[in-house]
């Protein structure tokens, strides 16, 4: 059953039309899987056991990245797409291996248009009064039409791995204009700092699968959200000497976040 409920006018200068309501859906419990953390990419922990294949059968929908940073990771409609430093996108063999994935089974338990030609910035603020409450993971989907897409992708490491900071120094910027495609991501309690990225970690890939990337920040042309609510974590942790050793609580874990996240790259 469809239930249709108000929600805050969030108009903004840009969008002076009244918004649809938004579809909200039954709820029930919903697991999100995860290998490895935040934390480990960080400190160069950039190998792992864990095939595609295996994450996709945990899973149809996610992010991820791939063994030695070798771009960055889409699971979509149950199907891995590895996106790389140019804004290329391949398709990964199922024996391929990942260092960090999260993925679900995406369900949604609300939907709605968002204003139209708003950024990033603006977008996660109508998405916040979407969500019932902050205390819970959410899976994000995007999909429509932008104006403007920029991203940037990692690109593959050598041994001996620096860290995640270090090592997306050199990552350029990539925009894409006039481009049609979906948002996946994932919205992450303040708590949860060091498993995840706090806030929200997206990755996009076009509707041709021809380029994508690691969101900076968009424009919406029309596009519409839809959040799935998660309320149960599996977590599987690498069983190998880089994760043991690894220092997984720096002093500094927020900021360091915080730059793997919004990365000021260089324009390509």
């Amino acid at each position: 059953m469809t239930v249709s409920t108000d929600i805050p006018d969030v108009r903004t200068a840009h969008d002076p039309a009244p918004q649809a309501r938004p579809q909200h859906f039954a709820q029930r419990r919903h697991e999100i899987f995860q290998t490895s953390l935040m934390s480990a990419l960080l400190d160069g922990v950039y190998e792992d056991e864990m095939t595609v294949g295996e994450i996709l059968g945990h899973g149809s929908f996610g992010i991820g990245t791939f063994n030695a940073l070798d771009g960055e990771m889409v699971v979509l409609d149950g199907r891995a797409y590895q996106l790389r430093g140019d804004g290329s996108v391949t398709l990964p063999s199922l024996d391929a291996h990942s260092p960090y994935a999260v993925v679900t089974n995406f369900v949604p338990t609300v939907r709605a248009e968002l204003p139209e030609h708003v950024t990033r910035a603006e977008a996660g603020t109508y998405i916040d009064r979407l969500t019932e409450s902050p205390n819970y993971m959410y899976a994000l989907r995007i999909t429509g039409e932008f104006e403007w897409m920029t991203a940037r992708t990692v690109t593959r490491q050598e041994k001996p791995y620096r860290p995640m900071t270090q090592a997306t120094d050199e990552d350029a910027m990539l925009r894409f204009a006039h481009t049609r495609g979906t948002v996946v991501g994932f919205r992450t309690p303040l708590y949860e700092q060091g498993i995840g990225v706090p806030g929200c970690h997206a990755h996009y890939v076009d509707d041709s699968r021809r380029h994508g990337g690691h969101i900076l920040d968009f424009r919406v042309e029309h596009a519409q959200v839809e959040l799935c609510i998660c309320t149960d974590l599996h977590l599987r942790l690498p069983l190998t000497s880089e994760f043991r050793q690894a220092n997984l609580a720096p002093d500094d874990l927020r900021a360091q976040l915080e730059k793997s996240e919004v990365h000021s790259a260089r324009v390509a």
